[in-house]
């Protein structure tokens, strides 16, 4: 058995490209528009993780998503915890659980799916102004 995707549905794939590239910085490794089925499908990775993939799935025709708790979140590993969370601060994406830690974060994607950032190797000392930061939200 080989692992292969995680899909996520998304109701705006402009907006969850924008997110997942541009402010996660994951890599867009192709494009399958399927117009007989009225959807596209997006399949992204990690900068050199090619075999760990997310496939966004885009409807064509609009649909209410819900908020499945079924599904926990996607889990990506950073060098510094800090610095990516001041990026996507920077970047306009909350930071509904902060890394007060110096070890996770959690924040959400435009669909609001939660998206867990894990600090490499040990954690980071604690740091201001992540250690008095409060949690927004949900994740």
């Amino acid at each position: 058995m080989k692992y292969l995707h995680t899909m996520v549905r998304v109701s705006d794939l402009d907006k969850s490209l924008d997110f997942y590239c541009n402010k996660l910085g994951l890599e867009n490794l192709g494009r399958f528009d399927i117009e007989a089925g009225r959807f596209s499908l997006v399949f992204l990775a990690a900068p050199g993780q090619k075999e760990a993939q997310v496939e966004l799935t885009w409807n064509w025709d609009p649909e209410e998503l819900g908020e499945g708790r079924n599904f926990g979140h996607l889990a990506y590993e950073v060098e510094n915890i800090y610095e990516t969370c001041e990026r996507l601060l920077k970047a306009g994406v909350t930071i509904n659980r902060p890394p007060r830690d110096g070890r996770m974060a959690f924040v959400r994607s435009p669909d609001n799916v939660s998206i867990e950032l894990l600090q490499h190797g040990k954690p980071l000392d604690p740091a201001e102004p992540w250690s008095s930061m409060e949690n927004k939200g949900h994740w």
